[in-house]
């Protein structure tokens, strides 16, 4: 992935569906990514999540910024569904953003079939092997 100096870490521009996942990483845009990565309107980032025990509220951050341009967030919690804590909710409630975690094969998909609705979706998924 290439470089953005506002995110300072991986950056492919634009709206890219999810072509896999597994193997500790994903497959997206022509390209393959070791690691979590924050799909967003504006484009697919590194994101610094190994599991959801790790999960803060600063790294939601970047799809909070997506407002106006982003409705609701999926949250891909890896191989098993966990329920996110009341204050990582809470800033997207007030936003008016619906936040929905589940396992990250699920939101994957569901991210997928979103924006081939051309829906205003974000999705935060966290790697499996």
């Amino acid at each position: 992935m290439s470089q953005d100096p506002r995110l300072g870490h991986g950056f492919v521009p634009g709206r890219h569906q999810i072509d896999a996942y597994g193997q500790g990483g994903f497959r997206f845009a022509g390209m393959s990514h070791k690691g979590s990565i924050l799909a967003l309107p504006s484009g697919i980032v590194a994101w610094p999540v190994d599991a959801p025990g790790e999960l803060r509220a600063e790294h939601f951050a970047a799809a909070l910024a997506e407002l106006p341009k982003i409705d609701f967030l999926l949250v891909g919690t890896g191989l098993d569904l966990v329920p996110l804590a009341a204050e990582l909710r809470r800033p997207f409630q007030e936003a008016g953003i619906s936040i929905d975690a589940m396992q990250t094969g699920a939101a994957a998909r569901t991210y997928n079939i979103l924006v081939a609705e051309n829906r205003r979706v974000g999705a935060a998924l966290i790697a499996v092997a």
